[in-house]
């Protein structure tokens, strides 16, 4: 039994990490509508960012203090993020979402090839931001980095919240995630808030690649943990801040169970299949996901 509820504390505070790249998903879902499909890319990008202010400006023999060094990740990655909307996304809207598809897919493949020349292929060890070692709670072990990510997760979920439903910025934002031309008959800049909208995906992402990458192997690779939290954000729903955090606990306790217990008699396979399935299964009852907000068309 110890072993188990183990298990399930590890797969409840990954999940939890999960959910912050989720709501990166979501928070530009909302505003715009679209799923950018290279929100890993986005995410590897601000890993490099912060892995250059720091290792590689000390390598360079300018040693920048921390809260200096993230200050300037941060702007940078509000600039990539008004870049992304302004360059890319801002021309295609009102176009078909099939041309928005491909636009994402073209855009995954175009920052994994300027990440690539930027700085190369090769592996790196990103900075240690967050403390490393394990927190023993009684008989079990939490592991200190995903635990402040877990906690650090839960605390902007609540932030989102208040942000969305109470201030003024927050509820111009979900005027336009419910209707564009709604949005705009009431005096709201579209454009506007597309772009916040952006940049908070943006900085979201960033803030996630320092929770999991902290004193980790940096690489290409990394940008595949997108796809792993694009299932958290269809399963929680696109418009939900607070589903996301939900479903990745769910996502990251099957993934856990499915480690311990079928990767053994599936040579690793099903852990990575497991949440796939999830949620597909439940998109097939809500097609909304859990939290989604459920549209009615009439025709």
């Amino acid at each position: 039994m110890t072993g188990l509820i183990q298990i399930l504390i590890e797969g409840v505070l990954v999940g939890l990490v999960y959910g912050l790249v989720a709501i990166s998903f979501v928070v530009i879902y909302r505003a715009s509508r679209i799923i950018n499909l290279a929100q890993g890319e986005v995410l590897l990008f601000g890993a490099y960012v912060l892995w250059s202010v720091t290792e590689g400006a000390r390598a360079a023999g300018v040693g920048l203090p921390l809260p200096v060094a993230l200050g300037l990740t941060a702007l940078a990655c509000i600039a990539f993020g008004v870049m992304l909307e302004r360059g890319i996304f801002r021309p295609l809207i009102g176009q078909s979402g099939f041309t928005i598809f491909m636009a994402g897919v073209a855009l995954l493949i175009l920052l994994r090839g300027v990440t690539q020349l930027l700085w190369g292929a090769q592996s790196r060890t990103a900075p240690v931001i967050l403390p490393e070692g394990a927190l023993t709670l009684g008989p079990f072990l939490a592991n200190t980095r995903l635990l402040i990510g877990a906690l650090f997760t839960l605390a902007l979920t609540a932030a989102l919240h208040v942000f969305f439903t109470r201030s003024r910025l927050g509820l111009r934002l979900a005027a336009v995630a419910e209707d564009h031309v709604t949005a705009l008959s009431l005096g709201v800049s579209v454009r506007q808030a597309i772009a916040v909208a952006w940049v908070l995906g943006t900085l979201v992402a960033t803030a996630a690649a320092v929770v999991l990458l902290s004193g980790s192997i940096l690489s290409l690779e990394v940008a595949g943990i997108g796809f792993k939290a694009l299932p958290v954000a269809l399963l929680g729903g696109l418009e939900s801040i607070r589903g996301a955090p939900l479903a990745g606990v769910i996502i990251g306790v099957l993934e856990a169970l499915a480690t311990t217990y079928l990767d053994p008699i599936t040579n690793g396979a099903a852990s990575g299949v497991l949440p796939y399935v999830a949620m597909i299964a439940v998109l097939l009852i809500r097609p909304y996901g859990l939290f989604g907000w459920r549209r009615i068309e009439r025709l």
